[in-house]
């Protein structure tokens, strides 16, 4: 049974930084790409990042490039958000989401909000 467990959201000013972690169990963790998303109040969900099996290649949404980074630890099962200059517009619901022979497996989301 896949299970994401997302952690480290929060309520954070702007220009502050968090840092998330996805636990993942069910699978074998080092053989899949693993991605987060976000779902923004009155938005549709969308792709934050996304890091390859081993970890040496990652892609970003344009509006995050620069401020977060991807990353993931294979003795750990666990993959990482670090969010770096936090803006208003960056407050949603953080989920990791992992995509095995064509079905796509979510956590159930950390909240972030970045407000003064």
């Amino acid at each position: 049974q896949v299970t994401l467990v997302e952690s480290g959201g929060g309520l954070v000013q702007p220009g502050g930084s968090l840092r998330l972690s996805c636990l993942a169990s069910g699978f074998t963790f080092s053989s899949w790409a693993m991605t987060w998303y976000r779902q923004a109040p009155g938005k549709e969900r969308e792709l934050v990042a996304r890091v390859s099996t081993a970890g040496s290649s990652t892609d970003y949404a344009d509006s995050v490039k620069g401020r977060f980074t991807i990353s993931r630890d294979n003795t750990k099962n666990r993959v990482y958000l670090q969010m770096d200059s936090l803006e208003p517009e960056d407050t949603a619901v953080y989920y990791c989401n992992v995509k095995r022979y064509g079905l796509e497996y979510w956590g159930k989301g950390t909240l972030v909000t970045v407000s003064s």
